[in-house]
Parts: C-alpha cells; sequence; structure tokens
C-alpha cells in the first residue's frame, strides 16, 4: 500500500465523517425551524439587549446571528426544504465515500457499491431517528449554531415550485401554534375521561395546556392601576403608603412612570430599618432593588419558568418602546392555572356594585362596562379596562379618599372601602343646578 493510497483512504474517512456529521445537522434544522415561534424570537432579543453580563460586542454578535435566524423563519417553508434536499445529497455523498473507502480493501466494484447503499440507508435512518431528539430541547439554540451554515445551503438550494416563497409565514404561525394547542386539549380530555379526574383538576389542566397561548400583557395590572413611589419619598412616606395599599412592593420612579428606578421592598424597609442600618428619613433609593423587567408579548408559561429560576415573585412589564405597560406578580400567573386566589385584602375586588340613594358605590376592579350599563353612557375609552384606572386617568395620578372628578354628567370619587389596597370608587349624577352652573 503506497503513500498515495493510504491519502486516498483518509481522505475518503474525513468526507464520509463530513457527510454524516452534516447530515445529522440539518435533520436538526429541519425539525427545530418548524418549532421555533415569533415570541421565543422576540424573547431571545429582549434579553441579549437587557443582559448586563454581556459586552457590547457578544450582544452585537448574539444580534446578529438572531437576524440570520429570523430570515429564515420568515421563509419557514423554503428553510425546511433546503434543509431536507440537502440532507438528502448529504447521504447520497456518504453512500458514494463509503463506497469508495470499501473499494480500497477489497478490490470488487459490487462490494463497493453494496457497502454504499447500506451505510446511506443506515446513515438516513439515523438522522430520521435523532431528528426529533436533537432539536427537541432547544430548537432555537441549534438555529443559532448554525445559521450561517444554513443560510449559505438555502441560498445554493435549487428554486422551482418545490421551493415556492409563496407561502404565507403568518397562517403557518398560527397553525402551528393552533394545531400543538388543539393536540394538547384533546391529549387533557382524555386523561379527564379514562380517570374519572375531578372536573376542577381537568380545568387546571387544560388552562396550563394553554398558558403558551396566554401573552403577559392579558394577566398584568394595567400602568393606570400601578401604585408608585417617588424618589424623593422618604423611608418613613414608604411606610405610611406600605400599610395604606397593603401591597409588598412598590415601584420607584423619577419624572414619571416610564422613568422606573428600580423597586422598594417592604421586608427590605421592615429589615432595614428595625436594624437601625438606615433612618427613617431617608431616601427610597437608598433601598430600591433592580426592576425584572419582562416584554409584554412573552407567553406566561415562559414568564412563569423564568420568574422559577430567578427567584422573582414581581415584574415589571415593559411595552415595545421601552415604556411600562403594568405589573405581573406570581400570583397573577398561578390564577391563570387555579382560578382566583382571595384573600382578605382583595375579597371587596370581587362584589358587585351596590346602590346608595343615587350614587352607586362599586369595587375599584370594576369593568367600565358595568359603569356604562347602569348609567347608560359609552366612556369610548380604550387605554383602560376599570372604573379606579379611568378615575386615575382622569385625574392624573393615583386617586386620594374622596379627591373627584366630573366627566359624561358623573362624580367619579374615591371612598373608603374594606380593602385596604385600593378604595372603592363612588359615581353619582351631577345635580342639575351644578350642570346648569358647568
Amino acid at each position: 500500500m503506497n503513500l498515495i493510497h493510504i491519502i486516498f483512504i483518509v481522505v475518503c474517512s474525513f468526507l464520509t465523517v463530513c457527510f454524516v456529521w452534516s447530515s445529522l445537522i440539518l435533520a436538526a434544522q429541519e425539525a427545530a425551524v418548524m418549532q421555533i415561534t415569533r415570541t421565543a424570537i422576540n424573547n431571545f432579543s429582549f434579553n441579549a439587549q437587557t443582559d448586563t453580563n454581556l459586552t457590547e460586542f457578544e450582544r452585537s454578535k448574539k444580534l446578529k446571528k438572531l437576524r440570520k435566524v429570523q430570515h429564515l423563519i420568515n421563509k419557514r417553508p423554503l428553510t425546511a426544504s433546503a434543509a431536507s434536499f440537502w440532507r438528502v445529497i448529504m447521504n447520497i455523498f456518504s453512500g458514494v465515500a463509503l463506497c469508495l473507502l470499501a473499494v480500497q480493501f477489497i478490490d470488487r466494484l459490487w462490494f463497493g457499491a453494496l457497502v454504499g447503499f447500506i451505510g446511506a440507508i443506515f446513515i438516513a435512518l439515523l438522522s430520521a431517528l435523532l431528528r426529533p431528539v436533537m432539536s427537541s430541547d432547544r430548537p432555537l439554540q441549534i438555529m443559532l449554531r448554525h445559521c450561517g451554515f444554513m443560510t449559505l445551503l438555502v441560498h445554493l438550494v435549487p428554486r422551482g415550485k418545490a421551493f415556492s416563497e409563496k407561502h404565507k409565514e403568518e397562517e403557518g404561525e398560527e397553525e402551528l401554534e393552533q394545531i400543538r394547542i388543539e393536540q394538547g386539549k384533546e391529549m387533557v380530555a382524555r386523561i379527564a375521561e379514562a380517570t374519572n379526574m375531578d372536573a376542577s383538576a381537568g380545568e387546571m389542566l387544560k388552562n396550563i395546556v394553554t398558558l403558551s397561548d396566554t401573552l403577559t400583557r392579558e394577566i398584568m395590572v394595567p400602568r393606570t392601576d400601578i401604585v408608585c413611589i417617588k424618589k424623593d419619598a422618604s423611608i418613613a412616606d414608604a411606610i405610611k403608603l406600605f400599610s395604606k395599599t397593603g401591597f409588598g412592593k412598590l415601584p420607584v420612579i423619577g419624572e414619571d412612570i416610564d422613568d422606573l428606578l428600580g423597586v422598594l421592598y417592604l421586608k427590605d424597609v421592615i429589615y432595614a430599618t428595625t436594624l437601625g442600618s438606615v433612618s427613617q428619613d431617608a431616601k427610597t433609593l437608598s433601598l430600591v432593588r433592580d426592576p425584572f423587567l419582562v416584554p409584554e408579548s412573552k407567553p406566561v408559561d415562559d414568564l412563569f419558568h423564568q420568574m422559577q429560576d430567578r427567584n422573582q415573585h414581581f415584574s415589571v412589564v415593559v411595552d415595545e418602546y421601552g415604556g411600562i405597560a403594568g405589573l405581573v406578580s406570581m400570583k397573577d400567573v398561578i390564577e391563570q392555572i387555579v382560578g382566583d386566589l382571595v384573600d382578605e385584602h382583595d375579597k371587596s375586588q370581587h362584589d358587585a356594585p351596590m346602590k346608595i340613594g343615587q350614587a352607586w358605590s362599586m369595587p375599584a376592579r370594576t369593568p367600565i362596562s358595568d359603569l356604562e350599563e347602569i348609567f347608560e353612557i359609552d366612556f369610548q375609552e380604550d387605554d383602560v379596562d376599570t372604573v379606579y384606572g379611568l378615575l386615575t386617568k382622569l385625574l392624573g395620578h393615583i386617586p386620594k379618599i374622596n379627591e373627584q372628578v366630573v366627566t359624561h354628567g358623573l362624580i367619579l370619587y374615591a371612598a373608603a372601602g374594606k380593602s385596604r389596597k385600593v378604595p372603592n370608587i363612588v359615581a353619582e349624577p351631577v345635580a342639575e343646578e351644578e350642570e346648569e352652573d358647568e
């Protein structure tokens, strides 16, 4: 066996390994591209932009890869077809390489063809079996790792009817998500029927399945209902506000609510003032913690796992422009699964409106639609949902007890209620004399 013969065997062996490895990578890419959603991409982008541990070079590198993945996902059918096409080509090349390698040891063409044929089939079966395993854990990470390689193959793929780009990505995305949700619901229904499961337990299982279809914006406390404290306020003022509202955490803001500086925890205040390390005359900024920010488009199941991983029970929701959209606590997330959790502080928030003479007293979370139905008025408010949010918007700040405003022929004001968190809202018609004066 001369030197050229040995070099040829080494080259054939190397090419065989490369073709087999490429086939496995393409199989994983083919499965991963059908599992990635826009929400997963948005969440990764948000985390990369807000991660303080990353340098600017690392952040730009991650975002550059993410843009390549977005481009591939926008052409999902073409990307999947390209991965399938090149996977078949790699299987053929690996079979040819095995054939050439076998002929070097046994100089029979039929033997080399048989080894190449069996080897190509084995590699095809291997890639098909390992495809769901390789892509099921973190499909986005797989796409990010090989996005450059996949982008090149997409450009090199032959274009024809089989690789048409006329598919609508939005329809494919919605169809993919809907199929997953429907499959989950059917599975839960079969389990409930087969095991005679309690109705409440079955309902909780259904809620768990639909968590991925629920966005953070749907369960958050809107910004109009947020109780904040100014950065110039003292610790003594914060203690009074904690006692008045019953909350355990308060956002600390600067000029307005979008100027979020941190979150003040009641536990930190009690600990610091009890030990005497901080006086009650100190500013709230001395005890604030960094806020845990989440995008409003994040699915609730991702939010739940992220809050668990980071040991956070309180998060600030930001919109696409970086403004504060609302707040979400762990309780809000759990309520999506088990239903409303009512304690002694917010029990009154579920009471029905009560008529007192010509006026109506109602809990702060009463929908505006109930108020409109009672007085036959259309407020035409799209950015607030509750009467408390309406009063806050009209006043321009968190309402104080007995602070009132007149709108649409009604006097709205805050009155002391059963709850320490937020007051009741009272609505009564404006007297005729007052209307004439106005």
